[in-house]
């Protein structure tokens, strides 16, 4: 595989990290995602992600008519690591410019998107996505929030869970049923939802680590006007599936930050001490620390591999399932790792948080089950059953 850059991402690279030089100041350095630091913090993301829109680069993926660069994936992955590098605040619509907009722009009106991609970019309006529900699981298709027609709006009753964004959203793409007695896959609708409107009930859901980065939402006789549908009534499973491949996509960008978190790791192990000498003089620490960074640099070589074969014109293949298997196990492994160099001293701070938050990474956005057999099928060729 040959990791060279054209010229064209070099000169990218080069124009980027100027950009963030002369703009990254110590106000928004290292400012990530805090839902529960109220309107301060929404005010300060909102000024950053200004800042990359005026710039053109809150999406540069995007069509240049619509506030992108029309980039290419070379290009993506550039941005994503000297964001990554500078220490950059993400814009603050990760799920909206990543997965909603690539939707919209493929299904929706030219209404739709002249009067909701601007306010997307530049953080006015901030999504979230109405997908998963108590009783669907992973099973996507098996959803019950339904949407009857009444004249010109579509009234709304149901309940979503696991909505990240959610109780600071302004819009949410929500997949709801329209024709209860078409097949599973068939008879669901998308549809852009304002989420001021009266009957739409959010509530936090506490995780394990006591914050709040998930919500449930009930919706209870909503009137959604007709001209918030995306995409053709009882087509929103393809709706979906355009969201959903995008989300899914990301996945070549995790290695990033799982490999600076090895790098923190290793730096703590050599600075502690055991009997007056360093910790990574043991040989089981090396060997422990030796696989984490291996792992960190075969999930990098994976997510290479997807994008090559992008580039290439190859659909994009089960690549993202290995990678994200790796990952979600890796996170894991790490804070196992760091429990049992540092002791006690591991119950808090970063890796205090990441031992109890990185069970949930083996469930989300793919379950480790569903992602086996996704390999075991695409890759090794075995029977469905």
């Amino acid at each position: 595989m040959d990791f060279t850059e054209p010229a064209s991402a070099q000169a990218f690279r080069r124009e980027l990290r100027t950009w963030l030089e002369t703009h990254l100041d110590d106000r928004f350095r290292g400012l990530g995602y805090d839902l529960e630091a109220g309107e301060q913090w929404l005010a300060r993301m909102r000024e950053w992600n200004a800042l990359l829109a005026d710039a053109g680069y809150a999406a540069i993926a995007w069509p240049v008519e619509y506030g992108g660069r029309g980039a290419g994936l070379i290009e993506q992955v550039v941005w994503a690591e000297e964001m990554h590098r500078a220490g950059a605040p993400p814009t603050l619509n990760p799920i909206g410019i990543a997965n909603i907009a690539p939707s919209i722009l493929e299904w929706g009106t030219e209404d739709q998107k002249r009067t909701l991609l601007p306010r997307m970019l530049r953080g006015d309006d901030i999504w979230c996505q109405g997908f998963s529900e108590p009783e669907a699981g992973s099973d996507l298709a098996s959803l019950t929030t339904t949407a009857r027609r009444d004249g010109d709006v579509y009234v709304v009753n149901g309940q979503k869970v696991w909505t990240t964004f959610g109780h600071v959203a302004n819009w949410c793409e929500l997949l709801v049923r329209t024709d209860p007695d078409a097949p599973r896959h068939r008879g669901i609708s998308c549809l852009l939802v304002d989420m001021t409107t009266p009957g739409i009930e959010v509530r936090p859901l506490v995780t394990i680590t006591g914050e709040r980065e998930f919500n449930e939402i009930v919706f209870t006789d909503v009137r959604v006007p007709v001209g918030n549908l995306l995409g053709p009534e009882n087509e929103g499973w393809r709706v979906a599936m355009t969201t959903l491949a995008h989300e899914r996509a990301g996945v070549a960008n995790l290695h990033l930050g799982v490999r600076a978190k090895i790098g923190r790791l290793i730096g703590t192990a050599r600075d502690l001490q055991v009997d007056g000498r360093p910790l990574t003089t043991d040989p089981g620490v090396r060997r422990r620390l030796a696989r984490a960074y291996l792992d960190g640099e075969y999930l990098k070589l994976l997510a290479g591999r997807a994008i090559s074969g992008a580039l290439h014109g190859r659909a994009a293949g089960p690549e993202s399932s290995i990678a994200k298997l790796v990952w979600s196990e890796l996170e894991q492994d790490l804070s196992q790792i760091a429990a049992e160099l540092l002791g006690p001293d591991a119950n808090a701070g970063e890796w205090g948080r990441d031992r109890v938050y990185t069970r949930a990474l083996t469930i989300a956005g793919g379950t480790t089950q569903v992602n086996k057999n996704v390999i075991a099928q695409r890759i090794l060729g075995l029977p469905r059953a």
